[in-house]
């Protein structure tokens, strides 16, 4: 390509789609919830009637989370499309009800593995490659390319991970700072999240910690136009205008997120405190008024249920409740459909191994058992699973706990001895057994059964009583399957394979014939869990734990 062509290209891509942009940073400490605050931010505006996108950017050089340990790291959100993604994403589709994409979400490592192909392919047609301006312009391009998609969005709001000040994020900030410049004041927004600590000893809020982050932003360049503080406490007006006086930012626009029961109450607290408007004005969009009704609906069923049931969580990450964020939001939205307090245990697997079920779930009304990987805990977890069957507590397994209920079934029920997964033994029967497509994959980032894919339901099982539809599309993550060899062995026995893949050859979905719920699914419906809209697998779980803790509540009533 010609220099001038390569030019060309450069200045295409780094057009500006017109729109407007809120870029949503953080100070002090990490985990104060820029992810919740973007998603807010998102759902206010989304109620407007606005076109919302939004864009979480990573600072970490793994190219995706995907090999990261859920220790570490968190959940790993899968998309539609099958990026391995930020947690973040998980809130900003549950609040917004919109469908993120790898577009979504962007690591630097994701940009540095761009700008090195690039080079390798004589795109800088041999000049010197720089953080400023090639991976800048890398990250400016990202945003670029989320607002140029269908449809165009009036709103693009992107967070960046992490707090002003780590090495790590600098060649983000000075494209946002770049970009600004590029798009024009009118068109950019700067919003910051900083800690407001309470310290008992003094009997204060202390501001010097937000004095200190905006400090380090402004010397990045970047002025932030409007401070949210995360706080434990009201704040006064004396403390707005000392953070609004030595941080530059009127006092109107400094703002408080206060400690919430729950998360959804958020968008609630920030309308309160008027920061949607502030956004709007500022950016010079249409005033428009909140359609919040039903969202509202529904923190008030969060907050004030009329029931309540105790459901177990039988997982191997459980020291990092994150690990499983989905699952504990959609235990959270299924309660809300039903008026119902969801109350989780989690409860680490090997415990169950090493002391036995009865210690630990002879008190809940239902037990799941999620996703994972590696042999650690798939004692504690087949034992569960047992206990349930066996004991007619409502189940449900999810991707490894689809797996686990097979394995303990094949065992106990089928008859077939020290059956198990390949993945963990060698064994006689491998009844869950590696996918036929991953055997020649060694590379391990990016390369499972990704994404949504089809599943045929049959008629007449609790799967389509949940469903009630014939075809589904859920989100997958995993290398092992349910082993088509032994279908017949298990449907004789009592195990029936409720869903399938249009073309018959991978197991979605299979439930017990003779139990009041026992449904395991390979998937992660989880992922396609919203507040405003319960998964129904979820809501089927839940409901049916209520039934058998309304059951056992009889018995108790009748027993002499």
């Amino acid at each position: 390509m010609s220099k001038s062509g390569a030019k060309s290209r450069r200045k295409e891509s780094l057009r500006i789609p017109k729109a407007k942009y809120i870029f949503v940073t953080g100070g002090v400490v990490s985990s104060l919830g820029k992810g919740i605050l973007s998603a807010s931010l998102g759902l206010s505006l989304k109620s407007r009637g606005y076109k919302v996108a939004t864009l979480k950017s990573d600072p970490y050089l793994n190219v995706d989370p995907g090999t990261m340990n859920p220790f570490q790291h968190g959940e790993v959100y899968v998309t539609d499309d099958g990026a391995e993604t930020d947690l973040d994403l998980g809130h900003y589709e549950r609040f917004t009800n919109i469908s993120m994409s790898k577009l979504n979400n962007v690591t630097a490592g994701q940009i540095y593995a761009s700008v090195i192909q690039k080079e390798r392919d004589g795109d800088y047609l041999g000049g010197t490659v720089q953080v400023i301006p090639h991976v800048t312009d890398e990250i400016i391009m990202n945003i670029t390319k989320l607002a140029r998609t269908a449809p165009k969005p009036e709103i693009v709001i992107v967070e960046v991970g992490g707090t002003v000040g780590d090495y790590e994020s600098l060649p983000f900030f000075e494209a946002f700072r770049q970009f600004r410049l590029m798009a024009g004041p009118r068109d950019v927004l700067f919003v910051h999240l900083t800690l407001l600590p309470y310290i008992a000893a003094a009997g204060e809020l202390k501001t010097k910690p937000t004095q200190h982050s905006v400090k380090q932003l402004r010397e990045i360049g970047i002025q932030p136009d409007i401070i949210v503080v995360r706080t434990e406490r009201q704040i006064t007006r004396e403390i707005r205008d000392k953070i609004g006086l030595f941080c530059s930012v009127n006092t109107r626009d400094v703002f408080m997120s206060r400690d919430a029961e729950t998360i959804y109450e958020v968008p609630l607290n920030l309308e309160k405190e008027g920061i949607p408007d502030s956004v709007m004005k500022k950016l010079g969009l249409k005033q428009r008024e909140p359609d919040l009704k039903v969202w509202a609906d529904r923190v008030k069923r969060i907050k004030k249920p009329r029931k309540k049931v105790r459901l177990a969580v039988c997982g191997k990450y459980v020291g990092l409740q994150d690990a499983y964020k989905s699952i504990t939001e959609a235990f959270i939205h299924a309660g809300a459909e039903l008026d119902t307090r969801v109350d989780v245990l989690w409860q680490e697997a090997e415990d169950i191994e090493k002391h036995g079920p009865e210690k630990f779930l002879n008190d809940v009304h239902g037990i799941l058992i999620p996703g994972g990987f590696g042999e650690r805990g798939i004692e504690g977890k087949l034992i569960a699973a047992r206990y349930a069957r066996e004991k007619g507590i409502p189940f449900f397994g999810i991707c490894l706990g689809l797996q686990v209920a097979v394995i303990e079934f094949a065992r106990h029920v089928a008859g077939l001895k020290n059956a198990n997964s390949s993945e963990f033994a060698r064994t006689k029967y491998p009844v869950i057994d590696l996918m036929e497509n991953q055997r020649s994959v060694h590379k391990k980032g990016g390369t499972m059964r990704l994404g949504a894919w089809a599943c045929h339901i049959t008629r007449g099982t609790k799967a389509f009583e949940a469903y009630d539809q014939e075809l589904i599309h859920e989100r997958h993550r995993h290398r092992y399957e349910f082993n088509n060899a032994f279908k017949d062995v298990f449907e004789k026995h009592g195990m029936i394979v409720t869903g399938e893949n249009p073309d018959g050859r991978l197991v979605e979905m299979v439930e017990l014939k003779d139990h009041p719920w026992f449904l395991a699914c390979q998937f992660h419906p989880e992922l396609k869990s919203r507040l405003i809209k319960a998964h129904p697998l979820f809501y089927r779980f839940v409901e049916a734990a209520l039934k058998h803790q309304e059951k056992e509540n009889q018995d108790v009533k009748n027993t002499p």
